[in-house]
């Protein structure tokens, strides 16, 4: 695909991002896409490996090398008619994916890969540009009802299908916005909020219904600025033909250490909502900031890097990262796909300034007042296959604000046992994905997709289970089913 030579001619390109003190005064996005040229370039590179590997290291298994071609010849529009052919929302996926397809090119082997999220990006920002994304909805209608709890990429990728399938859609959604963590989690300068939007009101001219502020259960705390309103689980599965729990894996990893109780150490998902709450412009915004803090962020994971960027935007005074597992070779040979590979990745929030640190365990939080003073940690070792703590390495440091990002490890329970749906030994909903068990559960009617089904996971792992979930109920209700699995 692409140039036969490219691999050998080119090297592979890097988007253009703002440097680190630009873009730390703004919450606006600062990585463009690649042009017209670059893109091309990119596409040129894709080497006609014979076994595309990186279409199966995609969850949603983008057709790579044909829309690698595509761009290659400069026909766009075909580019994007082949990425919407798997894969509801490719501007998502383009900016916070951390493309696995690229682990799994076989170029990756002995040398930079192709640079398939950014032609993803190119592509889908080129055809939002030139207008070529429109409403598709159904030429039939099915008569059949079908409620989506939770409207994060799980929820909005299932609820589009089946629109487009025919069937009249209701989306409940919890929080007074539509997407989820999407809306939510990941912060602005990731990725704004209009991307969002604009395919809400796209599917919204398929025919999607959302219902925001509406809760089905018991209502959370903190679920917006409007009290939600709760529905009856009983209710909803007596209205609709089919109903798919497409909800997150909410409760996070807590830290169960002396001094867990001060004021100043919340979960990451208590501070960054609120920053996208600001950037929204809403008022009255509960008064959590890393301004003048040392901040200490526990958890190395994409949900810590973001609490990086934000504090940074925010003006703290110093902020540290702690990874309970030992540093990451920084190298990229020896590539163990389709296994993921386990090296040091340095994501843009990490450019902006951060102490990272690892092996390390903390201990315990001291305070004064009530109030979080500093953190006492330790450093650890692997020892008969467990981390165990290096005698003498005790060690202390400032912490103003110190935020749990660790982790989420279930869905909410209350609404499960509302709905008597059946769990895993994880606290998930128990759903299989095979051909019988399509994505239905131990409640006849009763789907779920996504990390309510599978556990904390990405972004393009929801949207794949959405489509497939999507289908599973076309085929429940109809016989059979035209989507693609």
């Amino acid at each position: 695909m692409g140039k036969i030579t490219g691999f050998l001619e080119y090297q592979r390109l890097q988007e253009v991002a703002d440097e680190p003190e630009a873009r730390k005064k703004h919450y606006r996005e600062f990585v463009a896409h690649l042009t017209d040229s670059d893109a091309k370039v990119q596409g040129a590179r894709c080497m006609d490996c014979g076994i595309p590997f990186c279409m199966s290291g995609c969850p949603v298994n983008n057709v790579i090398p044909d829309f690698n071609d595509l761009v290659y010849r400069e026909d766009w529009m075909r580019a994007i008619e082949s990425l919407h052919s798997t894969n509801n929302f490719p501007e998502f996926t383009g900016r916070v994916c951390p493309a696995p397809c690229e682990e799994a090119c076989t170029l990756r082997i002995n040398a930079d890969p192709v640079g398939i999220k950014s032609i993803e990006h190119a592509i889908i920002d080129k055809a939002w540009e030139q207008g070529w994304v429109h409403p598709r909805p159904a030429a039939l209608k099915s008569g059949k009802r079908v409620a989506v709890v939770g409207s994060g990429p799980a929820g909005l990728a299932c609820a589009q299908q089946l629109s487009r399938a025919g069937h009249d859609v209701v989306v409940f959604e919890k929080n007074d916005r539509v997407g989820g963590l999407l809306r939510y989690g990941i912060p602005d300068f990731k990725m704004e909020k209009s991307h969002i939007d604009r395919r809400v009101e796209q599917m919204r001219a398929e025919g999607v219904e959302f219902l925001v502020n509406h809760v089905v259960g018991a209502a959370p705390e903190g679920a917006g600025n409007a009290s939600p309103t709760s529905v009856e689980p009983r209710k909803v599965l007596a209205e609709f033909d089919a109903v798919v729990l497409a909800g997150g894996a909410e409760i996070p990893r807590d830290l169960p250490v002396p001094g867990r109780e001060l004021k100043g150490v919340h979960f990451a998902m208590d501070f960054l909502p609120l920053q996208n709450r600001r950037v929204a412009g809403d008022k009255n915004i509960p008064e959590l900031w890393a301004s003048g803090k040392h901040v200490v962020i526990i958890g190395g994971g994409d949900t810590g890097s973001d609490c990086v960027g934000t504090s940074n935007r925010h003006g703290a005074k110093s902020v540290s990262q702690f990874e309970l597992l030992p540093m990451p070779v920084d190298a990229n040979t020896n590539p163990v796909w389709p296994y993921w590979p386990q090296r040091l990745r340095t994501s843009t929030s990490h450019e902006e300034g951060v102490q990272r640190d690892w092996a390390v365990g903390t201990k315990r939080l001291v305070g004064e007042g009530g109030q979080v003073k500093k953190l006492i940690a330790a450093r650890l070792e692997w020892k008969n296959g467990k981390m165990e703590e290096i005698a003498g390495s005790e060690f202390e440091m400032p912490a103003d604000l110190v935020l749990l990002a660790m982790g989420f490890v279930s869905p909410t329970a209350k609404m499960l046992q509302d709905f008597g749906v059946a769990i895993d030994n994880r606290g998930n909903v128990q759903a299989s994905t095979d051909e019988t068990g399509g994505y239905s559960t131990s409640v006849p009617k009763l789907f779920a997709a996504g990390d309510m089904r599978r556990g904390q996971s990405l972004v393009v792992w929801a949207i794949r289970e959405g489509r497939q979930c999507a289908r599973a109920v076309d085929e429940f209700l109809m016989g059979q089913s035209e989507l693609p699995r």
